[in-house]
């Protein structure tokens, strides 16, 4: 009389497979769980690619140094950490990426032990003669302008021989001239040696920003010519 079989009667208030043959049956549980697994897995990779390209940075192109000492005063302060620029190591044909110029804060391995690493700032260049008379520096004979040199830090105003300064090699000194132990005392930095150009420091907080690069005034050198044509007169 009554028939109990539900085998052929719709389901009331819900949606089922046998009411279209086409419809898309989506069961919750499992669809959340396979979205879950998915997402996790996007999310792996996304975090091994920054890896990656945080390692990659580091490697060839910028990594994070610590400045220790006062003998880069005032520019740099003990403690600070900066940011260099490792271009400095690639050249392609003839480009050089991490061109090192004149005033550039440098960051190298100290040739007298290679395991420590020293920050200066460079003051001659492959091929030119370098001299320091009464704390002065002059590249070539000519006068060394340099506005971020503090004179509460250059006051014993030392004089040393002139230096001239061979190939793939650099005159570096500290700007803190009176507490500085660079070039003047144990010589010439091989290229080689130079790993990285600091470019900006990102602590401590109230210097954040780009480093300075050293304005000069070189004037050119008076010739045996221009004598010669100054006696005419």
């Amino acid at each position: 009389m009554f028939d109990f079989q539900r085998k052929n009667q719709p389901d009331f208030g819900f949606v089922s497979a046998r009411d279209d043959r086409d419809i898309e049956v989506v069961r919750l549980k499992s669809e959340s769980r396979q979205g879950l697994w998915t997402e996790s897995i996007k999310l792996l990779r996304d975090i091994i690619l920054i890896i990656a390209v945080f390692i990659l940075l580091g490697v060839f192109v910028a990594q994070p140094v610590v400045v220790e000492g006062t003998s880069m005063l005032p520019q740099l302060h003990d403690g600070e950490r900066l940011l260099v620029n490792k271009l400095v190591y690639y050249k392609f044909e003839s480009v050089s990426w991490g061109h090192l110029e004149r005033g550039d804060i440098v960051v190298f391995w100290y040739p007298k032990e290679p395991d420590k690493s020293y920050v200066k700032r460079i003051i001659g260049l492959p091929g030119e003669t370098v001299e320091v008379r009464n704390g002065v520096i002059y590249i070539n004979g000519s006068q060394l302008n340099e506005p971020y040199i503090d004179a509460e830090h250059n006051q014993s105003l030392p004089s040393f021989q002139s230096k001239k300064v061979d190939e793939h090699h650099y005159y570096v000194m500290g700007d803190n001239r009176d507490n500085s132990s660079d070039s003047r005392y144990w010589g010439l930095v091989p290229e080689k040696y130079i790993y990285g150009k600091a470019f900006f420091r990102y602590w401590n907080p109230a210097n954040v920003g780009f480093l300075t690069h050293g304005k000069y005034n070189l004037p050119e050198e008076v010739t045996t010519s221009d004598i010669h044509e100054d006696s005419d007169k």
